[in-house]
């Protein structure tokens, strides 16, 4: 009997309007002849990088997965903020966990919130050098990519991959995803190429940087389906080409905590170096999550409360909704460390610095700062999608909407193994199962 494998290509930021000028393309054109598509896929709030990709992997709402930020809590850090790279942040069990536990062999390369994943058999983590001269070896060793993984998928292309720069990142985690199919065969591998996201960033929404990312994404995918053939799985094997959320092009991002820094909120030194903090807002982008240094202090709360309430009325400063976390909780499964959420006027994303002046000027070196991005509620904007074809998925069906809490529990279903755990439940319409 043959074995069941998953390959699931998550395309940071591809929305459902891409796939016209996709379908053109001749790798997802086969995609399209002989499988099935979502046009869209309800992501979770806050529709950033990290809890989605949890949210995709776990089949569980940050509610539940706990990873609801990009970046860790950091208040008065403005920049170079560390990210949630590691999975012990994660507080529920994922579908590598599921497929391990099953006899399954397992792989991931630069799939989020996987780094030193105990669950993960060959694992290329996305985790970034953390200071000048941090050789790229020891990154991804101490992320836990073993020395054999490192040798046979990892080492060929090093000196090939510019952290961080789009597409040479998404060329190396391609490259090292073929060697990876023909040397183990994984039975899941999930890969997390990012060259849309940066693209819209960097250019807005809709453009001919978008175009050229398209055909890299085609290509991309042909080369997983060559690497397949010649390792003589292809005909056994699902391939998914997934997204995890869509962009909005914004005007400006508006640095919330100087406002609470006039309201007393944040104190400084001579010098603009945060001192202390009642109040902090921590960006996702297009919304961001209000934390209250004791949030059980009432007066606090109603003082942050009210003024939050007064900014939303003024119509000045980007805020287009207030939520108490119990709101957003009940609204959009989200809850953390936070007492309210404000998200967007849907043209201005929001800055976690304090220091004027109040607006920042837009560029491309942060995901919240660039001519387009995210954050914002889930039903909102451009929208991200799903496409499978393979053994076990359906020629021709074609389903309006779904959610990404969906996405694992229906990989599961054709590995046959259990995500008892999950919110979402398997995408049973597109499935052909024995």
């Amino acid at each position: 009997m043959k074995e069941k494998r998953i390959v699931v290509i998550s395309a940071d930021a591809m929305v459902y309007e891409d796939l016209e000028y996709l379908k053109t393309k001749p790798n997802f054109s086969l995609l399209c002849e002989r499988g099935s598509i979502i046009k869209t896929m309800k992501t979770c709030y806050p529709s950033v990088t990290y809890p989605a990709h949890v949210t995709m992997s776990t089949g569980c709402y940050p509610n539940k997965h706990g990873v609801v930020n990009n970046n860790e809590f950091c208040p008065g850090l403005a920049k170079d903020v560390p990210w949630n790279w590691f999975a012990d942040v994660i507080k529920t069990p994922d579908i590598f966990k599921a497929a391990k536990d099953a006899g399954l062999t397992t792989a991931a390369i630069f799939w989020p919130v996987t780094g030193n994943h105990k669950y993960i058999d060959y694992l290329v983590d996305e985790y970034w050098p953390q200071y000048d001269g941090d050789k790229k070896k020891n990154v991804f060793l101490r992320s836990g990519t073993t020395e054999q993984v490192y040798n046979d998928t990892v080492a060929p292309f090093i000196d090939e991959i510019k952290i961080r720069k789009h597409p040479e990142t998404d060329e190396f985690i391609i490259k090292c995803a073929c060697e990876m199919i023909k040397k183990y065969k994984p039975n899941l591998l999930m890969i997390h190429p990012a060259n849309l996201d940066s693209y819209r960033h960097g250019s807005g929404l809709f453009n001919e940087k978008i175009t050229k990312g398209l055909d890299e994404t085609d290509e991309w995918l042909g080369m997983l389906f060559d690497a397949a053939r010649e390792a003589g799985v292809f005909e056994e094997t699902d391939f998914f080409l997934v997204s995890d959320h869509g962009q909005r092009n914004i005007n400006r991002s508006i640095k919330l905590n100087v406002f609470f820094a006039d309201a007393g909120l944040i104190t400084t030194d001579i010098n603009g170096k945060l001192t202390d903090w009642q109040a902090y807002s921590h960006s996702t982008g297009m919304s961001s999550q209000i934390r209250l240094k004791d949030p059980d202090d009432k007066e606090l709360y109603n003082k942050v409360y009210e003024l939050l309430l007064h900014m939303k009325e003024e119509g000045i400063y980007g805020i287009g909704e207030v939520f108490t976390a119990e709101e957003i909780d009940e609204k959009e499964h989200l809850n953390g460390e936070f007492s309210f959420v404000v998200e967007t006027d849907g043209y201005t994303s929001f800055s976690d610095d304090w220091r004027r002046p109040v607006v920042k000027v837009l560029d491309n070196s942060d995901y919240r700062f660039g001519k387009a991005t995210h954050g914002y509620l889930p039903d909102l904007g451009p929208q991200p999608v799903f496409t499978a074809f393979g053994p076990h998925i359906k020629k021709g069906v074609v389903l309006e909407r779904k959610n990404t809490v969906d996405e694992a529990p229906t990989y599961a279903r054709i590995l046959g193994v259990e995500m008892p755990w999950a919110d979402g439940s398997a995408i049973d319409e597109i499935l052909e199962l024995d």
